[in-house]
């Protein structure tokens, strides 16, 4: 299955929904969990989170701090406490969308 062309935009939200379940994920453990909970259908690259992760942290709806595990430094993410409803807001925003695209794509089931 090719999801590439299908995931610019939504790592975002993707993004928010795993730290919102996990509460605190570094970028690899974020494309791991991803991979697993979609049999390995939707794979995300560091090189394509990073940069969402980086745009999240700059619009305050989450935060990085780095901390040493096994003598290497890890970045990990985490929800800024207070805005979990812009989270939630943000992936129940793209689920509606999923939905509305499932009618869209399936016009004799309506």
């Amino acid at each position: 299955m090719k999801t590439k062309n299908y995931l610019s935009g939504t790592i975002s939200s993707i993004i928010l929904a795993q730290l919102k379940a996990k509460g605190t994920m570094y970028g690899y453990e974020i494309c791991q969990k991803v991979k697993d909970l979609t049999e390995h259908e939707i794979q995300l690259t560091e090189a394509a989170i990073y940069p969402s992760l980086h745009k999240l942290e700059k619009s305050g709806i989450i935060f990085s701090f780095k901390e040493k595990v096994n003598g290497r430094t890890r970045k990990y993410y985490q929800l800024v406490e207070g805005k979990e409803s812009l989270a939630e807001e943000q992936i129940n925003e793209l689920i509606r969308f999923t939905e509305h695209l499932r009618t869209l794509l399936n016009p004799s089931r309506v």
